[in-house]
């Protein structure tokens, strides 16, 4: 094992450097949701490390396709690298994986994985940052390039690290998410994540397309209004700290003007419709239940024509449209809190 050390930085610094999500993760042991994180469909060559601190902790050579929408893998790259403690929290009880010198929460660690080991490693991308073996020496890690030469060195891998058949059918629920995922449309993006980004428990904001069949859209072909896709906003928030129908009530139907189908403000389109996409049956039910009670409060003079409909493939928005009111505090948006 190489001989690098690493230390835990601060609590200020990691809070100034980490996303909240990735602080949350962690520090405070979330859960991100399944599927909509960023290394569980991931399949490059490479290290993954400690967001935290940067420390090695798992190879794709040992990752696989679990079934359960995390990262997963069947050992770290030295069992010296991370520590694992038991978890009795959240009604289950579960061995909990962290990492030796940031002493981060990583994930879960279940006996259901594949051969060799029969280990899955559940760990949350929020936890870990991707180094490719191409710049292994550039970023400092040269002395673990040996460890990708050749062919993979798993003995069931495959070029798309699916490496081993999927977990037994209770595994998915072995690794139950803490933090949860709202996708909304309300017109234009850019106002509406601008709000949405500063409500207290949003731990991460992405904009993008949804809700059409068009496969693999663009902003150019969403602008047309012709692909069926709205623009929307990807939101993931502790429940704890603002629940679903609060994030509904509270400030996604006062956001933006849900009576005037396919068109907010001066922006007019099926791309600029009121929508809200649904990732499981409680929030469908929940988004129903709101919309009653908005359209009985009459805080609107029409009848709230949202949609709601199950979630879809949710196609991230090119880079310059993402934060964008950030990067232009004073660029183009029709969208404000109502009283």
């Amino acid at each position: 094992m190489p001989t690098a050390t690493y230390k835990k930085p601060s609590d200020a610094e990691l809070r100034s450097r980490l996303s909240p999500l990735e602080y949350e993760v962690t520090q405070r042991d979330a859960t991100e949701p399944p599927f909509r994180n960023r290394y569980w469909d991931h399949h490059e060559d490479g290290l993954y490390v400690d967001v935290t601190t940067g420390e090695p902790l798992f190879s794709s050579r040992d990752k696989f396709d679990s079934g359960t929408g995390w990262p997963s893998f069947t050992r770290p790259v030295a069992p010296e690298r991370v520590r694992v403690k038991r978890d009795v929290s959240h009604g289950m009880s579960r061995d909990e994986v962290r990492s030796l010198a940031g002493d981060a929460h990583l994930g879960h660690v279940f006996p259901d994985g594949p051969k060799p080991t029969g280990l899955r490693y559940c760990i949350n991308s929020a936890a870990l940052r991707f180094v490719s073996a191409s710049q292994l020496a550039s970023q400092g890690y040269a002395e673990w390039a040996a460890a990708f030469g050749g062919a993979p060195t798993h003995p069931e891998a495959k070029t798309d690290n699916a490496c081993a058949p999927k977990p037994a059918a209770d595994a998915e629920a072995s690794c139950s998410a803490t933090l949860e995922t709202a996708i909304l449309a309300g017109g234009c993006f850019w106002g509406m994540e601008d709000l949405l980004r500063a409500i207290p428990g949003v731990l991460e904001t992405e904009v993008g397309y949804t809700g059409g069949p068009t496969a693999g859209p663009t902003y150019e072909d969403v602008k047309t209004g012709r692909t069926g896709h709205a623009e929307a906003v990807r939101i993931v928030f502790d429940p704890t700290r603002v629940s679903f129908a609060d994030l509904l009530e509270r400030w996604f139907f006062r956001m933006h003007d849900p009576t005037t189908r396919n068109r907010q403000g001066n922006d007019v389109g099926t791309q600029y419709r009121s929508a809200i996409f649904s990732t499981s049956a409680e929030q469908e039910r929940v988004a129903r239940e709101v919309i009653k009670k908005v359209d009985a409060s009459r805080r609107w003079p029409s009848a709230v024509v949202t949609e709601v409909v199950q979630a879809g493939t949710f196609t991230a928005a090119e880079d310059y449209h993402q934060d964008y009111l950030e990067k232009h505090p004073n660029g183009y948006t029709c969208h404000f809190l109502r009283d």
